[in-house]
């Protein structure tokens, strides 16, 4: 691929998903210029991955998911969340907009120790959800995983909202009581 290719297809990414992803950041990321911030640094990572000869094929997900690890970096500089914390700060939330399950799971970089504690928390978590009823499972995944607010699943399902925001709850109580022990382990002296 030669130079103004790969120019022509970060240009088009960036037009294209500018938008959403500056909502995406800024709602997870209240101060303004540093939602900015955070959002060039995707945007340079994309250029770099394309230079290093590493072109994005789903440049959506892609920006999406470097994003959220941009954001999770973030938090864990300011202050350490706890499983409790985030989950309560979740939950609590009318409108689908605390902190999201992917904000507490380390960032998926090449260290080995990285890799193990989230594969090892991502089993848990699997093993957790197969548990659950469909429909609460369900709502937490698209919450959670997906990203969807609760007022985008009422628009899609026809669910009401105070019916969503329950079934993640009581999810949220199960997923909670079930991690608990493998949060302690890996996470307390």
């Amino acid at each position: 691929m030669t130079a103004s290719q790969q120019d022509r297809q970060i240009a088009e990414a960036v037009r294209q998903q500018r938008p959403r992803l500056l909502q995406f950041i800024r709602r997870r990321i209240p101060d303004e210029a540093e939602a900015e911030d955070l959002l060039q640094d995707v945007f340079a990572e994309l250029v770099e991955s394309y230079r290093l000869l590493k072109p994005v094929e789903q440049a959506a997900a892609w920006l999406f998911r470097v994003a959220r690890n941009r954001i999770t970096d973030l938090y864990r500089r300011k202050r350490p969340v706890s499983l409790e914390e985030a989950f309560g700060a979740a939950e609590a939330s009318d409108d689908g907009e605390g902190l999201l399950l992917a904000d507490l799971l380390p960032a998926p970089d090449d260290s080995p120790e990285n890799r193990l504690l989230r594969e090892t928390l991502m089993e848990a978590l699997s093993e957790a959800l197969a548990e659950l009823p469909v429909a609460q499972r369900e709502v937490f995944i698209w919450h959670e995983l997906e990203d969807k607010t609760f007022r985008e699943m009422e628009e899609e399902t026809g669910v009401p909202l105070k019916t969503l925001i329950s079934r993640k709850h009581y999810a949220v109580l199960h997923l909670r009581k079930r991690l608990q022990k493998l949060y302690t382990e890996l996470f307390t002296d």
